[in-house]
């Protein structure tokens, strides 16, 4: 039934966004400002992707969220993802966390997000739903009195957020920390919460630790269309199932629950996801001792179940798979089922971390189960399907493949996981890095077994005919961007959880820097000669340096020697090359450990003199000697190549919170510096500049706070180079730029685009004016050019 009308509901508020504004009218007070056209530099994937659902009635209409990134609508006819959520400006980052996703099956242009990245002090700003009646075109928010968690533990679990398909008017949201369960009767403009529900749940992951001391809560929301119940998962081991049999209006504890999925192997488990087979009437709900998604087997042994309810008569059955290779199943991840095939479903362990993470089929209702790969002793591993990576050719991790662990994975970190209701070919499920799909799914159930017995009794593999799982996160781009360098023709980039990248042409995915960055920090390249590049990372382990140095432009790449003292773990730090390449000067990101510099590309490292540990350093654009560094409100200057440090003597800078700070190219001893300040102990934030080397600063009035800087192509041929920054200017957090050495400012991004945080690091491009390169925190590497 489609409902018109609404009740009133008191608690949250609705907030009316005029969204979007366009180009033309964002810039309106700007100068001389033109449209920029923004795009992202392609990766596809780079991060945790939690969750995906399909529209029930509407084929091809499919959402993915992500944990820091926004969320995003699939485009059929491209076979990419459109980015919804780039409206979320800086002041509200916190939107681009998405705890959940509900897609309307009765106007299937509604879509709703429940937003809010942390549930801690990290995130100043509580939660939200935001509601759109177009499909995420544009969007209104319903402000929440509570916090969220799209980057917390257990934000695969759920999902939490759903529209009733019996009244598509009413919503329901499931909230951690003791907020219980929230209801909307209005499509998603205000919200009360359902005080008739008993049960706030009371699962903690480790209370001494405040990241993992959420209280978990209630967990997803799912509906049995035969019967008219509403069931609810609870994290609360000992009682973790309600049901209403009256349309919300009065819960009970579902008979039998605690004793089925509230307990493995002595573990305590919660129920992490659940699907209804409304042709059958049953309902699915899978387990595991930890929220996810890093969790592991636990010592004692397994750490989760599936378990079926008959919705008519109330009858549990453990069906969980009987069989795992690893010997344990480390609790389960995803769970969907096939609505074109009832009796068909699907799970996915989670984290199955050696060799491989494990899907589960059964055609059965979980009678019988098949494995998507097995081994038998001795013998290689046999796959049902084989991944075909080349979307995104990094997923190798530039590892190769050892015996039965792949270099290209399933993935790891598996909740997202959906048979499209429309296609029982089509799969998709998300990881910590991609999405990975089929629309072969169903070539799985004539295969046969994988593993059979040879005369002597023992296992041995049989051959099938495999089917190909390929990339399906085109236009996903949610990797935490660093740093940048833009060599002309070539951008090289540094990026959290995967390294970096060089790229030569945006528009294609690349293999990653081969430097064994789990997270690169910081990039350089020398100006005179930008063949030569160096970069650093987090390094993982005590084998490799953290600095890796190219000689041909980025194609290939060498550890630089490791510096003793220096942990494995973490401390990339900053890395700069002078002018000419003739010294490297490395500042770790660790207190104890000074910075050290080089002058033969990193064989050999010699401690800096005169900076403190920790400073961050970078080189002159043109004299090859000069190196500058900032670190407590003082700003340094070498003239030996980085060997020796002194104090410039600069005063008025500030002593907290300097975030960037740029030399100028083709100016010698022209610096900018770009600082957020720090409120909290009242000091200011701005954007400063220096002509002399660091020793003398003018504070730049039109700056709130800034957070980088960075230099391209000047718009006159004798012209001073472009400035850019992501600052704040007049209570704006934007992108501005100045073509004037930095007398005037404009804004050139606009409210569509904003991105949330876009702060650590931009640059323009040396030989495209106008162009620029920013980082985001989990929107990928974005660039704009002036629009025609």
């Amino acid at each position: 039934m489609k409902r018109r009308t609404f009740l009133a509901s008191v608690g949250a508020a609705a907030v009316a966004v005029g969204l979007p504004q366009t180009p033309a009218q964002a810039n309106a007070h700007a100068h001389d400002a033109g449209a920029y056209t923004w795009k992202n530099a392609v990766v596809n994937g780079g991060g945790f992707v939690p969750g995906i659902v399909f529209n029930e009635t509407e084929p091809n209409l499919i959402y993915a969220r992500t944990d820091i990134g926004g969320c995003y609508r699939w485009q059929e006819d491209s076979r990419t993802w459109k980015p919804l959520l780039d409206w979320v400006g800086r002041d509200k980052w916190g939107y681009a966390g998405v705890v959940s996703v509900a897609s309307d099956p009765v106007e299937t242009n509604r879509v709703y997000a429940a937003v809010g990245t942390y549930t801690i002090d990290w995130d100043p700003n509580n939660g939200a739903v935001l509601y759109s009646d177009d499909k995420g075109d544009t969007w209104g928010i319903a402000e929440l009195p509570f916090k969220q968690g799209g980057n917390m533990p257990g934000r695969g679990m759920g999902e939490r957020l759903v529209v009733n398909p019996a009244d598509n008017a009413e919503l329901y949201l499931g909230t951690p920390n003791g907020n219980g369960l929230w209801r909307s009767r209005d499509y998603g403009r205000t919200w009360a919460r359902v005080e008739e529900f008993p049960n706030p749940g009371n699962f903690v992951v480790d209370p001494s630790n405040t990241y993992l001391a959420d209280n978990q809560g209630v967990i997803w929301i799912d509906f049995d269309q035969i019967g008219g119940k509403i069931y609810v998962g609870v994290a609360d081991p000992d009682d973790p199932l309600y049901v209403s049999e009256d349309g919300g209006a009065t819960w009970q504890p579902v008979p039998g629950a605690a004793e089925a999925i509230g307990v493995v192997d002595g573990n305590r488990t919660i129920p992490k996801q659940s699907a209804v087979d409304n042709t059958n009437g049953y309902l699915y709900v899978i387990t595991s001792h930890d929220p996810g998604p890093y969790n592991g087997a636990p010592s004692s042994g397994n750490g989760g179940q599936i378990w079926r309810l008959a919705t008519q008569t109330g009858e549990w059955a453990d069906v969980t798979p009987g069989y795992s290779p690893r010997g344990v199943i480390p609790g389960f991840g995803g769970l969907t089922v096939d609505r074109q095939n009832p009796g068909t479903l699907m799970a996915s362990t989670c984290n199955n971390w050696w060799p491989d993470e494990i899907l589960y089929r059964s055609t059965d209702s979980g009678q019988t189960w098949s494995l998507s790969w097995d081994y038998a002793e001795g013998q290689d591993r046999t796959d049902r399907f084989v991944m075909d990576s080349s979307g995104s050719p990094w997923l190798s991790w530039n590892g190769e493949d050892q015996g039965p662990q792949y270099a290209v994975k399933h993935g790891w970190m598996i909740e997202a996981f959906a048979i499209d209701p429309h296609n029982s070919d089509r799969i998709m499920w998300g990881t910590g890095a991609s999405i990975w799909g089929t629309e072969e799914l169903t070539r799985w159930d004539n295969q046969g077994e994988l593993i059979g017995e040879d005369e002597a009794g023992q296992r041995v593999a049989l051959s099938i005919e495999k089917f190909t799982v390929g990339v399906r996160a085109e236009g996903v781009e949610e990797t935490a961007s660093l740093d940048l360098a833009a060599l002309g023709g070539t951008l090289v980039s540094a990026v959290g959880d995967v390294g970096g990248f060089v790229h030569t042409d945006l528009g294609r995915a690349e293999p990653m820097i081969n430097t064994g960055w789990s997270t690169g920090t910081s990039v350089d390249f020398a100006q005179s000669n930008p063949d030569i590049i160096v970069g650093t990372g987090n390094v993982h382990g005590n084998e490799k340096g953290h600095v890796g140095v190219s000689t041909d432009r980025g194609k290939s790449w060498r550890n630089a020697s490791r510096v003793e003292g220096v942990p494995g773990d973490g401390h990339g730090g900053t890395v700069a090359i002078t002018a000419d390449a003739s010294a490297i000067v490395w500042s770790p990101n660790n207190t104890e450990v000074t910075p050290v510099y080089s002058t033969d590309l990193g064989e050999t490292w010699d401690p800096v003199q005169g900076l403190p540990a920790g400073a961050k350093v970078r080189s002159d654009r043109v004299n090859p000697s000069v190196l500058y560094s900032s670190a407590g409100g003082t700003f340094y200057r070498s003239t030996d190549g980085g060997a020796t440090f002194t104090d410039t003597g600069a005063t008025g800078l500030p002593t907290a919170g300097v975030d960037d700070f740029r030399a100028v190219p083709g100016h010698k001893n022209h610096i900018w510096l770009a600082g957020r300040g720090d409120t909290k102990k009242d000091i200011a934030g701005g954007m400063w500049r220096s002509k002399d080397g660091g020793a003398t600063w003018k504070r730049i009035a039109e700056f709130d706070t800034a957070e980088s800087v960075g230099f391209g192509k000047a718009s006159k041929k004798s012209g001073y180079p472009a400035i850019y920054s992501s600052a704040r200017i007049g209570g704006k957090a934007a992108i501005y730029r100045s073509t004037d050495g930095g007398n005037r400012w404009i804004r050139i991004d606009d409210d569509d685009h904003q991105w949330a945080y876009s702060g650590s690091a931009i640059t323009g491009d040396p030989w495209i004016y106008g162009r620029v390169y920013l980082t985001t925190n989990g929107r990928g590497i974005i660039y704009g050019d002036i629009a025609d």
